[in-house]
């Protein structure tokens, strides 16, 4: 199935891109579809581990499943003061 991956700040900045399409099998969990991206994106590896993962505007858990169609964004922590 693909699914549609939205990339935010140093995500964006790092994979070049600001959206992307990813192939995964169905019934992929967040956590696979982590998994494949670090593998299809390595510049993404180490920022990954730290962003908050949201499917259909939703904050996703790592054994959330993603669905044919699905919208996920990958949102980087954000810090200030």
């Amino acid at each position: 199935m693909r699914v549609k991956v939205l990339l935010f700040a140093g995500l964006r900045e790092a994979a070049g891109e600001a959206e992307l399409e990813l192939e995964l099998p169905e019934g992929a969990t967040v956590e696979e579809l982590l998994t494949a991206l670090e593998k299809e994106r390595p510049r993404l590896s180490r920022l990954l581990p730290l962003a908050k993962v949201a499917v259909n505007r939703r904050v996703a858990r790592k054994g959330t499943e993603i669905h044919p169609g699905d919208e996920v964004a990958l949102i980087p922590p954000v810090g200030g003061g």
